[in-house]
C-alpha cells in the first residue's frame, strides 16, 4: 500500500490501519505469529501510524503460530525436497494442523496464563516426538517457549477481545464492515489446486466465519483480479510464460512475494481459472488491478481455453486434469501508451477497453474498478 506516509508491505495487519478512522479486526480465523506481528507493528508504529486498543482489536479465539510450527514447516519442506508444495516457511500448515487436532494455542489464552502454562506442558511433550522422532531435529523446552510467548505476546494483550461481539454490535449500530481476503480462490484448501493452496478457507463466503459474524451475510462482494496472471509457490499453473517474455512481465509489474520475496511466476490473463475464481467467491463485481503494467506490450496473450489430452474445455480441471492442461491463446491488440494518468474510462485508449471489455464478458461479471497504478488516485470507476 502506498499513501502519504510511505510504501508499506502488509503481512498481518488489515490495510485499514493505515486509514486513522477504520477500527481493525484480525479475526479468529488467523493463525497469528506474534513475533511477526510485534515486527510488523514496529515498523508502522515508526512510520508514523497510530496503533492503538482503539483501532485495533485482536480475536482472542485467534491461533498463535509458535517457533516449533516454523520449525516443522521447514523440516517438512526440506524432507520433501523436490516434491515440496511451496510453502512460505512461517509455519502455516503446522499450525492449522495443530488447530485442528485441537491442540492450538489462542491469543485469549494469553490472558490466562496459569491454565496456558499447564496447557503448554502437555502440548509439547506431543509436538517433540515429531520434531524429534519423525524429522531428527532438535527438541524446543518450555523454557524457550515460554520465553517467546512473554517477549511477544504482553505487548499485544491490551489489543485483544472478543471481535465477534464487537462487530456484531457494530452491524446492530450500522456501521459498514468491510471483509479484507488475503489469498484467492485457487489458494483455497477445499476449492483451490489442493495440496498445492493455503491450509484455511480464502473464499469470501467464509469472511463472517473467520472474523466472528457466521450470524451475519455478505451483501456485496469484489473480486480482485490483476490484469494477468501471477502465482506465488508450487503447483500446476496452465499459462505460465518463461524466459525474456515471463522476465519482462514480471519486472514491469514488481511481481516478487509480499511475505517472501520470492519471484512471482507470471503468465496472461487466464479466462478458465478466472471465471472459476469469480464462481468460487461469489463476486459481484470485479476490481482489476495493474492494467498499467501492460501498457509496455504490443500484443497481449489471452488464455481463452486449456487443451487437455487433446479435448478443449473452457470451464477449470479437477486434479491431474489440470497437470496435464496446457494453455489456447488468443491475442488482443496491445495500447503502448502510459495509462498511470488516466482517471475515466473516456481517457483510456481504445485497445485498453477492448482488453478490459474482453475479459468482462469472458468471465461473466462486471468490471467496476480498473487500477492503473499503485497510487490510492490511480484508478478509475466504470
Amino acid at each position: 500500500v502506498i499513501n502519504h506516509l510511505g510504501k508499506f508491505i502488509l503481512n498481518l495487519m488489515p490495510s485499514g490501519i493505515l486509514r486513522p478512522e477504520v477500527v481493525n479486526v484480525m479475526g479468529n480465523g488467523m493463525v497469528i505469529d506474534l513475533e511477526h506481528l510485534h515486527k510488523e507493528m514496529g515498523k508502522l508504529v515508526q512510520a508514523g501510524v497510530k496503533i492503538t486498543p482503539e483501532n485495533l482489536k485482536i480475536s482472542d479465539r485467534a491461533i498463535i503460530c509458535l517457533p516449533y510450527h516454523v520449525m516443522q514447516d521447514c523440516l517438512e519442506e526440506d524432507r520433501l525436497a523436490d516434491a515440496k508444495y511451496g510453502s512460505t516457511r512461517r509455519g502455516i500448515a503446522p499450525v492449522y494442523g495443530d488447530k485442528y487436532m485441537k491442540k492450538g494455542i489462542r491469543i485469549g489464552d494469553l490472558l490466562q496464563p496459569q491454565a496456558l502454562k499447564k496447557r503448554l506442558e502437555g502440548i509439547l511433550d506431543w509436538k517433540n516426538l515429531t520434531l524429534q522422532k519423525v524429522y531428527g531435529g532438535e527438541a524446543v523446552t518450555f523454557e524457550q517457549i515460554w520465553e517467546w510467548l512473554t517477549t511477544y505476546g504482553d505487548p499485544i494483550k491490551p489489543f485483544i477481545c472478543d471481535t465477534g461481539l464487537y462487530l456484531d454490535q457494530a452491524q446492530q449500530q450500522g456501521k459498514k464492515i468491510l471483509f479484507e481476503a488475503q489469498l484467492g480462490a485457487l489458494r483455497d484448501i477445499d476449492f483451490g489446486i489442493y495440496p498445492f493452496t493455503s491450509s484455511s478457507n480464502t473464499i469470501a463466503a467464509y469472511a463472517p466465519i473467520g472474523s466472528g459474524i457466521p450470524n451475519h451475510n455478505l451483501d456485496n462482494v469484489v473480486g480482485v483480479m490483476k490484469a494477468y496472471s501471477t502465482c506465488v509457490g508450487e503447483g500446476p499453473f496452465t499459462c505460465e510464460l518463461f524466459g525474456e517474455e515471463a522476465d519482462k512481465l514480471r519486472e514491469a509489474g514488481g511481481e516478487y512475494g509480499a511475505a517472501t520475496g520470492r519471484p512471482r511466476r507470471v503468465g496472461p490473463f487466464d479466462l478458465p481459472a478466472s471465471r472459476y475464481g469469480v464462481r468460487m467467491q461469489g463476486a459481484d463485481e470485479i476490481a482489476l488491478t495493474k492494467l498499467d503494467v501492460l501498457s509496455g506490450f504490443e500484443k497481449l496473450p489471452v488464455c481463452v481455453a486449456y487443451d487437455v489430452n487433446g479435448k478443449i474445455t473452457r470451464d477449470f480441471p479437477f486434479g491431474s486434469d489440470l497437470d496435464e492442461a496446457k494453455p489456447v491463446l488468443e491475442y488482443l491488440d496491445g495500447w503502448n501508451c502510459d495509462i498511470s494518468g488516466c482517471r475515466k474510462p473516456q481517457e483510456l485508449p481504445q485497445a485498453a477497453l477492448e482488453y478490459i471489455r474482453f475479459i468482462e464478458q469472458a468471465v461473466g461479471c462486471k468490471i467496476r474498478y480498473v487500477s492503473v497504478g499503485a497510487e490510492r488516485e490511480q484508478y478509475i470507476e466504470l
